[in-house]
């Protein structure tokens, strides 16, 4: 009579290639490899695990995600997150953020209906007044941002991690590794000196790594990033994406408009009247031109 082999639940906790380390609920972390050729698998994925030698493990199944936190572009995609529900968009005024990623960053976690907190890290520089100013409008469409100086304090972000999987984004040199280790002094994030010549940050993430902050908290650290791909996300969804455009989804004369330059648009006629920001909106027409771009090139 054969004996079933025993399967052993665990979540991913780091990615290396086709190389994950999975800790199992015992608390044991095995270096696995998934079965089959290719692996599509996250940082936070739950998975069930054969041994197959001490400290090591093939990785036979992956439970169903609730989230997936991933960007892509014209050639390929990169996960980043699985099963998190709160995404931190960790930004600063030194060096310098990109707006832009900040609305691409936010549309992605709208796209897989995730939690965004807006964090300004190193509040302590004369220049993040400035900062906080530009991202007034965020605190109008009912995003919350944080200030935070993570190399005094970092109890006001600790409070906001507890009892979720949290996932920080965003460009080197924003201290996101600050913030990890200020949070968990044990993980050792390297922290990256910042290049003012290139007003841009040297990546020192090179791997997302999941941390566990408590039994009900756990935080996923994501490597730098100077752009975010917003590939998988179709036209039809990007409307509902943008939290101020979805009061006017289907309120414009034609039910298929985009908001581009169609007439009797409640969109338009919303920014017009002060009502949407205009730079949300060139955002927003420039996601689907690019969408529709794509769809051209496929036929």
């Amino acid at each position: 009579m054969s004996v079933e082999p025993t399967l052993h639940a665990g979540q991913v906790i780091a990615v290396h290639g086709r190389q994950y380390l999975v800790e199992l609920r015992e608390g044991e972390v095995l270096s696995c490899f998934p079965r089959g050729k290719r692996s599509e698998l996250a940082c936070g994925d739950r998975v069930a695990v054969l041994r197959t030698a001490p400290g090591q493990g093939a990785i036979e199944a992956t439970d169903p995600r609730r989230t997936l936190l991933y960007r892509s572009d014209l050639h390929r995609q990169k996960l980043i997150a699985a099963n998190a529900d709160q995404m931190i968009v960790v930004l600063a005024a030194a060096p310098s953020f990109y707006e832009e990623l900040l609305d691409r960053c936010l549309v992605a976690a709208e796209q897989q209906g995730i939690g965004a907190l807006i964090v300004l890290n190193k509040f302590d520089l004369e220049a993040s007044v400035v900062a906080l100013q530009r991202l007034q409008r965020y605190t109008a469409l009912g995003y919350d941002v944080l200030p935070l100086a993570a190399r005094e304090n970092v109890d006001p972000l600790r409070a906001r991690l507890a009892g979720r999987t949290s996932v920080l984004v965003g460009q080197s040199g924003m201290g996101k590794s600050t913030i990890v280790n200020a949070l968990l002094p044990a993980a050792r994030a390297a922290i990256g000196d910042i290049s003012l010549a290139l007003d841009s940050g040297r990546h020192t993430t090179t791997h997302a790594r999941l941390y566990r902050l408590d039994e009900a908290s756990a935080l996923i650290d994501s490597p730098g990033m100077q752009e975010f791909g917003l590939h998988h996300v179709g036209i039809e969804d990007l409307q509902h994406c943008f939290v101020e455009i979805r009061p006017w989804i289907g309120r414009c004369r034609f039910n298929d408009c985009r908001h581009l330059s169609e007439p009797d648009c409640a969109v338009q006629a919303a920014q017009v009247r002060g009502e949407i920001d205009a730079h949300r909106l060139e955002v927003y027409r420039k996601l689907v031109l690019e969408a529709q771009r794509r769809a051209q090139r496929r036929y």
